[in-house]
C-alpha cells in the first residue's frame, strides 16, 4: 500500500493547468487510458505514453481523439467500412489512476500508473455509447422533473421551496458486487457446494489467509480511491478450505461479495467498473482466480449484482431530499410509487438489458430468492419495512433515515452492462412518474393502484397482472399461479430479447428523450443474439461434450449387479442421444448447430432448452449410476 500516491484525479481538478501540475509532479504516472463502453458493457483500454499526453493535454481533453470502432460492441454502427469513432473525455467524472503494483518505477519505487480517462464514443456525429445513453438518461430525469415543478410548483410545497429554489435534480445508484474466488484448477464437488449452502456454513462466517488478506487489500485499496466501502463479507456459496503443513490454504471455494456507498448515477457505474478490476486485480496477486460470472456453477448459488436507485432533489440553499420518502407517512412518496409502477409495467423491455446472456438466465430459476417474477415488495405495514428477497424489485427503507429510501433491482449480475440498465430503470421511472403528476395522484391513490389485483382495471398498470406480493413468491405461489400473476420468466437470451418486438408500446417508453434510439436498441439486439449463438456453438456444446466424454462405464464386468449395468445403459443411450451422430440420426447438438447456420433463431432457442435439461438428466443419472458402486 502507497499512502503518498495519487488515486484519484477529481472533476475539479480536469483543467490543463491541473493536469499538468498533478502529472508532472507524479513522474510514476506513465500512461494514459481512454475508457469508451461499448453497447455489450466492455471497455476499451491502451497505453498513450505520458509524454504524449503532456504535449497536447487541451488536445485530449476538449478534441477527439479516433479509435476503430469494429474493433468495440457497435454492430450495424461502427461497420467494417465505416469504422472510424471519435473518443470524447468526460471531465464531469472523477479520474481513477489504476496501479501495476507487480511493476515498480525504478527511479521512484512506486509502482506504475495509469490515468483512466472515460470517455463518450461518437460515430459520424452522435454518441453511440454506453457512458452517454446513461448520461442522457440521467438528463432526461432532470429535465422532465424540472419542467413539472414548473408547471405544479405545488409539488415542491412538501419540501417547504419554490421552483426558484430547485438547484439540480440528481439520479442516484449504487450496486453490490458478489464473487467467486478460488484457488486456480482446484474444483469442489457440486454436492459438497450444495450441502454447505444449504446448511449455510459459509454465509457471513469469518475469512482465512489468503482471502481475508486480499478482502482487506480490496477494501483499503477503495478507501484510497474515495470509494467508500461499507463492507465485505463471504456469501452463501463456497465449502471450507483445506490447510497444508506449511500452514497456507488451499482448495479455496468461497463466494465474497463487496459493498460501497451511492454516488450520481454515472459516478457509480463507472465506480463499478473500475471496482471489479480492483478485486481482480488484488485478488490475483494472492494467487486467487475470480469470476464475475452470474452462474459459474450448476446447482449452486449464483453471484448478483444488486443494482439500487433513487432520485434527489437539491436545493440551492444546500439542502438534499430524496424524492422517493413519503412526505405524508407512507410507504413511498408520489415519486416512488410512480417510479416503482413504470419500472414494473415496462421490465419485459428492460429484462432484455439486464439479463443478455446464457450465464444470466441461468442464474434466474424459480427458487432460492432468484428474482424472475414483475412484482415488488413493500412491507406488511407502513412501520415495518419489507426484506422479501424473493421479488423482483424491492422498496428498501431505513425509518429514521429518509435519504436511505430507495429501490433494489435483484435481477442484475456483475456482467450486466449496469450503464445500460440504470439508463432503461431511470427512463421508465419516469414514465410512471409523469404518469402520477400529470393525473394529480395521491400517494394513497398510487398505493392502491399498485397492490391492484389481477383483473381490477386501473389507469396505468395492466389489468390482468399483479404488481405487489408481501408473500414468499415460491412457497405461497404455485408456478401456474405465478405466470398467471406476474409473468413468465424467459427461458432463453432469445425468448427474452422477443420483447422487444412484442411490446412495442413499452420499446416507445425506453426511447423517451431520445435516450434508447432505434439505432442503439437494433445495434444492442445484433450483439446479444450474436454473442448467444456463438456461446451456444463455441463454448457451451463444446463445454458439455467434455463433460459427456468424462462420463466414463466405472463398473467391471464381473463385479456388476444388474442395476449397475441398467444405470449405465440410461446414461450411455443419453450420451448417444446428445453427442452422437449416426448415417440415419443426428445428435441434438448437431440439430442445434445446424439450426444455427440456418439462422433459425426459435429453433435453436427450444432445442437449447431440451439440450440444457437433458445435460441436468444425464448429470443426475451418473450420480446415481456412480453413488451404487463399491469401487471406483
Amino acid at each position: 500500500m502507497f499512502k503518498d500516491l495519487i488515486y484519484v484525479i477529481p472533476k475539479e481538478k480536469h483543467s490543463e493547468e491541473d493536469l499538468r501540475d498533478i502529472l508532472t509532479s507524479h513522474s510514476e504516472i506513465k500512461f494514459v487510458s481512454l475508457i469508451g463502453i461499448d453497447l455489450s458493457g466492455n471497455d476499451t483500454d491502451e497505453r498513450i505514453p505520458m509524454k504524449v499526453f503532456l504535449e497536447d493535454i487541451s488536445g485530449f481533453i476538449q478534441g477527439a481523439i479516433q479509435t476503430d470502432g469494429s474493433s468495440v460492441v457497435l454492430p450495424g454502427i461502427a461497420t467494417l467500412n465505416n469504422a472510424k469513432v471519435d473518443m470524447i473525455a468526460d471531465t464531469d467524472v472523477n479520474w481513477f489512476v489504476d496501479y501495476n503494483f507487480e511493476f515498480i518505477d525504478e527511479e521512484t519505487s512506486k509502482p506504475i500508473g495509469t490515468v483512466r480517462i472515460p470517455c463518450f464514443l461518437i460515430h459520424e456525429g452522435k454518441a453511440v455509447d454506453s457512458r452517454h445513453i446513461l448520461k442522457a438518461a440521467t438528463t432526461y430525469v432532470k429535465d422532465t422533473l424540472f419542467d413539472s415543478y414548473k408547471k405544479y410548483p405545488e409539488l415542491l410545497a412538501a419540501y417547504g421551496a419554490a421552483f426558484d429554489d430547485v438547484s439540480d435534480v440528481i439520479a442516484t445508484a449504487a450496486t453490490e458486487l458478489e464473487f467467486w474466488v478460488k484457488t486456480p484448477e482446484d474444483k469442489a464437488e457440486v454436492q459438497e457446494l450444495f450441502t454447505s449452502q444449504v446448511l449455510q456454513e459459509q454465509y457471513w462466517t469469518r475469512t482465512k489467509g489468503v482471502v481475508r488478506s486480499a478482502l482487506e487489500e480490496t477494501l483499503l485499496l477503495m478507501e484510497m480511491y474515495g470509494l467508500d466501502p461499507e463492507m465485505g463479507h463471504k456469501e452463501v456459496g463456497g465449502v471450507k478450505a483445506h490447510l497444508t503443513e506449511s500452514g497456507n490454504l488451499t482448495h479455496v471455494m468461497e463466494q465474497l461479495e463487496i459493498d460501497w456507498k451511492y454516488a450520481d448515477a454515472l459516478q457509480a457505474a463507472d465506480n463499478e467498473l473500475f471496482v471489479r478490476t480492483l478485486v481482480k486485480e488484488t485478488f490475483r496477486r494472492y494467487g486467487l482466480d475470480v469470476t464475475f460470472l452470474a452462474k459459474p456453477i450448476d446447482g449452486v448459488a449464483g453471484s448478483g449484482e444488486h443494482t439500487h436507485l433513487s432520485i434527489a432533489l437539491k436545493l440551492k440553499n444546500g439542502k438534499r431530499f430524496n424524492l422517493y420518502a413519503s412526505t405524508d407517512n407512507n410507504f413511498l412518496s408520489i415519486y416512488g410509487y410512480g417510479s416503482l409502477m413504470g419500472i414494473l409495467k415496462n421490465y419485459e423491455v428492460i429484462n432484455p438489458i439486464v439479463s443478455a446472456t446464457n450465464d444470466s438466465l441461468r442464474r434466474l430459476k424459480p427458487g432460492f430468492e432468484a428474482p424472475v417474477c414483475i412484482v415488488t415488495s413493500l412491507g406488511h405495514s407502513v412501520d415495518v419495512p419489507s426484506r422479501n428477497r424473493t421479488i423482483l424489485l424491492g422498496a428498501i427503507r431505513d425509518l429514521n433515515n429518509p435519504m436511505a429510501t430507495r429501490f433494489e433491482l435483484r435481477a442484475p449480475n456483475p456482467f450486466t452492462n449496469t450503464y445500460l440498465a440504470l439508463a432503461a430503470l431511470f427512463v421508465t421511472s419516469i414514465d410512471g412518474i409523469s404518469y402520477a403528476i400529470s393525473n394529480k395522484k395521491t400517494e394513497a391513490d398510487l398505493l392502491a393502484e399498485l397492490s391492484k389485483a389481477d383483473g381490477e382495471e386501473t389507469a396505468y398498470l395492466e389489468k390482468d397482472r399483479a404488481y405487489r406480493s408481501e408473500e414468499d413468491v415460491f412457497e405461497d405461489y404455485s408456478d401456474e399461479e405465478r405466470s398467471r400473476l406476474f409473468g413468465k420468466a424467459p427461458a432463453t437470451v432469445y425468448e427474452n430479447v422477443l420483447a422487444l418486438d412484442k411490446y412495442t408500446e413499452k420499446v416507445d417508453v425506453l426511447k423517451s428523450g431520445n435516450v434508447f434510439t432505434e439505432e442503439i436498441l437494433n445495434s444492442f439486439r445484433i450483439g446479444v443474439e450474436r454473442r448467444w449463438l456463438t456461446e451456444i456453438d463455441s463454448r457451451i456444446i463444446s463445454d458439455y461434450t467434455d463433460e459427456i466424454r468424462s462420463f466414463k462405464k466405472l463398473h467391471c464386468v464381473e463385479n456388476a449387479l444388474d442395476l449397475d449395468v441398467a444405470n449405465w445403459q440410461k446414461v450411455n443411450d443419453l450420451r448417444q442421444y446428445l453427442l452422437k451422430n449416426s448415417y440415419s440420426t443426428k445428435s441434438l447438438f448437431t440439430s442445434v448447430k445446424d439450426a444455427i447456420n440456418a439462422g433459425d433463431y426459435a429453433t435453436v432457442s427450444e432445442l437449447q432448452i431440451k439440450m440444457d435439461a437433458k445435460i441436468a438428466e444425464l448429470r443426475s443419472l451418473y450420480n446415481e449410476y456412480k453413488n451404487n458402486l463399491l469401487d471406483i
